[in-house]
């Protein structure tokens, strides 16, 4: 009787209701995140503060090396390469996703990440003693290879352990570490402590260490159970992660979920990104990631960064003061996506992504106001650092994260990987075009090319609102049947089938699941 119990209670817990956070989850969560995601942003912000003593560096590296001065073209040249091969590795990170995590599973990606990591670290740290431009540009593109791969594989490989009531909590974790990472390199990138001529290459050269941490840490824990089960088809491994995972014994229901959406898989096979954009049973899921990645890079975010030093300088904040302000900055960062992780799960992603681009789409209406009458109304520059304020948290409670908790659940085990690898290309390679555009678009239309950024985050509410759909709380399966309805896709089988598993012992079941969907 005492087994019955028990099993009734804990297939509540795996059914989802329950789902708990258990202490290998939340460490799997943290470690991946710190390892990975946290230097992803420690490295967007790092070169941010040492910019004027690394260029002072080229300088006198290039007159040592030829015995004349730089041309002022050349350096400018020099450094846009050292901000943007960063985004540009990115893209070349997300197109090595698929491969990577079909062969080597989710944590071994992650590992074999580590190694691009600690090479750059030790190339960059060591750059200034070897007298070497080029290899801190070398690094940056290696940098940009592993946070390409980072920012795509930890919300995959968290997303696919999560029980489902806690999916988009933990999803959210990598870009809380991400904005963690902006923010430690702001803090650590002040003139007083190692943003200056002494200190910047060890600046550089500390992203190393959480790379070192993770790869000693992450091999004790387990791998994601869906890749065992789903794409390596091995069961016993799967159900033993599962259960460290789970904290308890019985996971039989999780484990004949995965079973059914394999099964509704083999049908398919695996998604390459040529059959993923060309299958029409994905089509709007496809759209939709899309959307969202142009929507999350392009509202202007790192735009909104650029410019506020001289929005705080410009309401009078002294020159001195204006990294402490940035610094503050990155705080509310930080505490505005902890919030999220909270929050995702009670009010749903929609809610989050609607608000998120709702606030930013206003901010920058506003801000354009500010900025275009601040030198005729006294006080319409504390009105842009309003502006500068809001922006910050709408972006931070959902256009920063929520994209990506949205492609973990959009997308089954077969397509999921070929999905990151699009979304994590769009991502970047908008990113990439920011970077180089924005500067040409403040220069010809000054503060009006916030409004650019205004009409991309309104036209994102406008998809977001009309199709994009509610996952939270939601099986992958349930999500998918979902979007078929989008597609148009027939899905009478699907229930079928379902009817069939609940009333049929399973192999029948399964013979009859082939067959229905053969027809």
């Amino acid at each position: 009787m005492k087994l019955n119990g028990e099993k009734q209670e804990s297939s509540d817990c795996s059914g989802g209701s329950k789902g708990k956070m258990t202490l290998t989850l939340a460490l799997v969560a943290l470690i991946s995140a710190f390892g990975s995601s946290f230097q992803y942003g420690y490295n967007v912000s790092v070169i941010n503060s040492p910019a004027p003593y690394m260029q002072d560096f080229y300088n006198q590296t290039y007159f040592n090396r030829s015995g004349v001065p730089m041309d002022s073209g050349f350096q400018t040249l020099l450094w846009s390469l050292t901000v943007s091969m960063y985004p540009l590795g990115g893209l070349f990170g997300s197109l090595m996703v698929w491969p990577l995590v079909n062969n080597c599973g989710r944590k071994g990606t992650l590992l074999i990440n580590n190694l691009f990591s600690i090479a750059a670290a030790i190339l960059m740290g060591t750059s200034e003693i070897a007298k070497t431009f080029e290899v801190i540009i070398l690094s940056r593109v290696i940098m940009g290879i592993y946070a390409g791969l980072a920012s795509n594989v930890v919300p995959m490989f968290l997303g696919e352990m999560s029980p489902k009531n806690l999916r988009g909590a933990i999803g959210v974790v990598p870009q809380l570490f991400i904005t963690l990472g902006i923010l430690v390199a702001q803090i650590l990138g002040l003139n007083s402590i190692l943003g200056n001529a002494e200190g910047w290459p060890v600046l550089l050269g500390l992203t190393g260490i959480p790379s070192l941490i993770q790869l000693l840490i992450l091999p004790f824990f387990p791998e994601s159970p869906r890749y065992l089960l789903i794409q390596k088809g091995n069961e016993e491994q799967a159900r033993q992660a599962l259960q460290k995972l789970r904290g308890w014994d019985n996971v039989d229901d999780e484990m004949e979920e995965m079973r059914q959406e394999d099964r509704s898989e083999k049908e398919e096979g695996h998604f390459s990104v040529l059959s993923l954009c060309t299958f029409r049973g994905l089509r709007w899921q496809l759209i939709s990631i899309v959307v969202l990645m142009m929507g999350q890079q392009l509202s202007g975010v790192n735009a909104v960064f650029y410019y506020a030093d001289r929005i705080f300088q410009s309401a009078g904040v002294d020159n001195n003061n204006v990294q402490y302000v940035t610094v503050s900055i990155g705080a509310i960062n930080v505490v505005m996506t902890l919030l999220a992780v909270f929050i995702v799960e009670s009010l749903g992603r929609r809610i989050l992504l609607l608000a998120g681009f709702g606030l930013c789409c206003v901010s920058c209406a506003v801000l354009t106001l500010a900025l275009s009458l601040q030198t005729t109304v006294s006080w319409m520059s504390y009105l842009s650092i309003v502006c500068v304020i809001v922006y910050i948290i709408g972006h931070a409670i959902g256009a920063s994260p929520i994209p990506f908790v949205m492609i973990t659940e959009m997308f089954l085990q077969s397509s999921r990987p070929a999905a990151f690898m699009v979304g994590g290309s769009v991502h970047w390679l908008c990113n990439f075009t920011v970077g180089l555009v924005f500067l040409y678009m403040e220069a010809g239309l000054g503060p009006y090319s916030f409004l650019i950024f205004c009409a991309i985050c309104l036209a994102t509410i406008v998809y977001i609102f009309f199709i994009v759909p509610e996952t939270k709380n939601k099986t992958f399966m349930e999500i998918n049947r979902i979007m078929a309805k989008r597609n148009k896709v027939e899905i009478q089988e699907d229930k079928e089938k379902l009817e069939d598993f609940h009333s049929v012992p399973g192999g029948q079941a399964e013979k009859k699941e082939i067959s229905s969907s053969k027809l």
